[in-house]
């Protein structure tokens, strides 16, 4: 890590996010320790969706586990690969289905998160669609041997764009679809900016009635809530037929499904939920990846949760050989679990240099610092089932900053001062560190082995 050299708006972005509690949405590759076997499993997944499949997982832990870092890590790994991805979390006002247009604010967030890698921040819906008209454009160009200024290049490229428009008529709602591209595509061809930014909002699922929608594009329907779902899957078709790999929805906060009180209302989600599931599971789907991150509370629960409802409940649950502690990383839920002492311990080390290069010092907490404060962690909460991965990475960059900002300062102050504050509360439930002796640096590892998180 020390020979590695980070932009600074990446240790911008890390610090910040880090310190907040939150994931961040750039420089993940740098902090990223354990989580192989899952990684490998949706990278897997991302061959098959390459090569027209479809994929849906649910991706389980308890909050802090790491369920939104690997769905941002993910993301990321599939833009790098050219897809096109959409990310949303779930909330009372953004669900599956709703009465009150839950689900279309769902699309229209999905939309507005729309990304490519070289849009990787969203608001990618009006790039894609012109690097598909310019690429068909130089492929005319080439092809045909004319100039740019030549109007046989129109005409051409009309045809072509027609072409792959016609192809989505056959699809549920694809004949609106493809009208609404070739209006994007005449706006574009005249220079008429509001024909364009009729197409671009209709495509954005922001048309209220289907008479606006008739009066400024000739379309006899519009996204809402019932059926954006199915315009989903015509993303993921045209986004295919037009150069990238596919089309992954990343959609975090399930859990806000499970906390509907209403039983038809939440039922109703979980019905939309096993569409999805079936869609994607029987080839219904093509070019299409959906991964969802909740709880295992979310999925679990017999009386609220997936498993309230027989059919998602019959699909979802482990299989007889698979479950357990054999895991096969294959079936649709990808549990995590928490990282090991090992990993917790890279990543401590990882954060000290990140931190050390951002505020360009030189890093002096030693790896046996760095175990002192993981004990001390553990001791605080009193129990190990309770210490998750994010409470562990905030309370360490509080300690990477109060150190940096207060010289006069040392380690084992902060982490004795912190432990005394934390005794009078943990009790008998505390530990008490290992003397140096105890644990020489060139014993690190049996160090590890008897430090049981």
């Amino acid at each position: 890590m020390k020979s590695m050299k980070i932009p600074k708006r990446l240790t911008t972005a890390l610090v910040n996010s880090l310190t907040a509690g939150v994931v961040p949405r750039v420089g993940l590759e740098h902090i990223a320790v354990g989580r192989k076997p899952e990684v490998e499993s949706i990278l897997r997944d991302m061959d098959n969706i390459a090569e027209g499949g479809a994929a849906f997982r649910l991706i389980t832990g308890r909050y802090g586990s790491g369920k939104s870092f690997l769905l941002q890590m993910i993301r990321n790994y599939a833009m790098d690969r050219d897809f096109v991805v959409a990310d949303a979390d779930l909330s009372p006002e953004r669900r599956l289905v709703g009465t009150k247009g839950q689900g279309l604010a769902t699309y229209r967030e999905l939309m507005t998160h729309l990304s490519t890698r070289t849009r990787p921040d969203g608001g990618a819906l009006e790039t894609i669609l012109q690097k598909w008209i310019a690429a068909i454009q130089q492929d005319v160009m080439i092809s045909s041997g004319l100039m740019p200024d030549d109007p046989a290049i129109s005409q051409k490229v009309e045809v072509r764009i027609y072409a792959v428009a016609g192809e989505m008529q056959n699809l549920v709602h694809g004949f609106d679809f493809a009208k609404v591209l070739a209006a994007y595509w005449t706006g574009y061809k005249l220079g008429d900016d509001d024909l364009k930014g009729a197409s671009l909002r209709w495509l954005r699922g922001e048309y209220a009635t289907k008479t606006e929608a008739r009066k400024e594009l000739g379309v006899s329907v519009i996204i809402d809530d019932d059926n954006w779902y199915d315009y989903m899957k015509l993303w993921s078709e045209f986004i295919s037929k037009i150069g990238y790999k596919g089309l992954l929805l990343f959609i975090d906060e399930g859990v806000n499904l499970y906390k509907i009180t209403n039983s038809i209302s939440r039922h109703s989600n979980y019905e939309k939920l096993l569409t999805m599931f079936n869609d994607t599971m029987q080839g219904k789907a093509e070019h299409l990846g959906i991964y969802m991150g909740g709880t295992p509370q979310f999925v679990e629960d017999e009386r609220r949760g997936l498993f309230s409802y027989e059919a998602l409940r019959s699909r979802l649950i482990d299989g007889r050989y698979g479950g357990g502690v054999l895991k096969t990383y294959t079936s649709p839920i990808l549990k995590l679990e928490m990282l090991s002492n090992e990993e917790i311990l890279i990543l401590l080390q990882k954060l000290r240099e990140i931190h050390a290069m951002h505020f360009q010092y030189e890093a002096e907490l030693s790896n046996e610092q760095l175990i002192a404060f993981m004990q001390a962690a553990v001791g605080r909460l009193g129990a190990e089932q309770l210490l998750t991965t994010r409470e562990v990475v905030r309370d360490f960059m509080d300690l990477l900053h109060t150190l940096h900002q207060h010289p006069e300062t040392t380690f084992d102050e902060l982490l004795t001062d912190r432990g005394q504050e934390s005794g009078n509360s943990a009790g008998s439930g505390s530990r008490t560190l290992p003397s140096k002796e105890q644990r020489p640096s060139d014993a690190l590892d049996d160090f590890l082995a008897e430090f049981d998180l």
